[in-house]
């Protein structure tokens, strides 16, 4: 048998990649590939005989840059003028100026990133909904990071990760579940993300500690993840139990930990226990004479209209933020 050479790319020289094989390395379908091809002149650079196209190392990383500029938000069109390097389809090797150029009529958008109504918000935004859609780990993770580290976890939390998975979220309810895999996906990289960017673990401080878990019967613990991060990041002590805590153990936990606070998240009304909340409200200890009691925190969406007086319920993380590094701080 033969031995072919290859490239460094890993194309075998002289044979190129089929247009199915080009869409599985970027991870595209292959209509995109085409469409990248009709519309904006970004075909093979040379032509072959017969009806299917090869494509060489050279195209690859043409097209490995196009998908990177999408991945930041870029749309399409000028993703492919900046891939072009602005030369204009009259540049494009082997291929007619007519049939090169973009088509005005049409506002093209790659199928990666279609369907999603981000509305006016941050550019990064359709970054990160775009690398979900497509299933880009890679690009996905790096997004993230980036997005923490210019605006800050609270900031990025609000104005460009919140956003993008609801706008997911809406997307796969109203299109039959569809797009489930990809709020899976998105939020499980969005959970990795917050804690590569915090620290692992914090000192603790006698009474500054902050506990986290969901009530019994809820499991959406994203909310509380970035809470948990963002509290460590300010150097804040936090004991995070995760989704569907029992109430033994929720009353274990309290007891063992003797925190400031307990932040308690429901998502759901049905799952929302005022009676919970006031019970871990009440618990005292510490010695005779200098007992203490944690502040409660109901937080999520499932409290509304279910509060009562010395339960607080922030808005927001930012607001949750601020009112547990207050609590921390009148602490003794």
């Amino acid at each position: 048998m033969a031995v072919h050479e290859r490239d460094d790319e890993g194309v075998p020289a002289g044979a190129g990649l089929t247009t199915g094989e080009v869409a599985r390395r970027l991870g595209v379908a292959p209509t995109t590939v085409r469409t990248w091809d009709r519309r904006y002149g970004l075909g093979p650079a040379a032509h072959t005989g017969g009806r299917h196209r090869r494509w060489t190392a050279g195209d690859m990383a043409r097209l490995e840059r196009m998908c990177a500029l999408t991945a930041t938000g870029i749309a399409p069109a000028e993703a492919a003028r900046m891939v072009r390097g602005d030369a204009g389809p009259e540049a494009v090797p082997g291929r007619p100026a007519a049939d090169a150029a973009p088509r005005p009529a049409v506002r093209a958008r790659s199928r990666a990133g279609s369907g999603l109504r981000l509305g006016d918000v941050r550019q990064e935004c359709k970054g990160i909904a775009r690398a979900a859609l497509r299933l880009d780990a890679a690009a996905l993770d790096e997004l993230l990071e980036a997005a923490i580290v210019e605006h800050g976890l609270v900031t990025a939390w609000a104005e460009v990760i919140m956003p993008t998975l609801q706008a997911v979220g809406r997307k796969w309810e109203s299109s039959g579940e569809k797009y489930v895999e990809v709020e899976h996906f998105l939020s499980w990289h969005v959970s990795g993300a917050l804690r590569r960017s915090t620290p692992s673990a914090v000192a603790d401080r006698p009474g500054a500690t902050t506990v986290l878990a969901c009530v019994p019967g809820e499991n959406h613990t994203l909310p509380l993840e970035v809470l948990a991060a963002a509290l460590a990041e300010r150097g804040l002590p936090v004991r995070m139990f995760g989704g569907a805590l029992p109430v033994e153990s929720l009353v274990t936990a309290v007891r063992r930990t003797g925190p400031a606070a307990v932040g308690l998240w429901a998502q759901s009304r049905t799952t929302a226990s005022r009676p919970l909340a006031h019970h871990v409200a009440a618990m005292e200890w510490g010695v005779r004479g200098a007992r203490r009691k944690p502040v409660v925190l109901t937080i999520g969406p499932g409290w509304a209209g279910r509060t009562s007086a010395g339960l607080p319920r922030p808005a927001g993380l930012a607001e949750a933020v601020t009112l547990l590094e207050s609590v921390v701080s009148h602490k003794p």
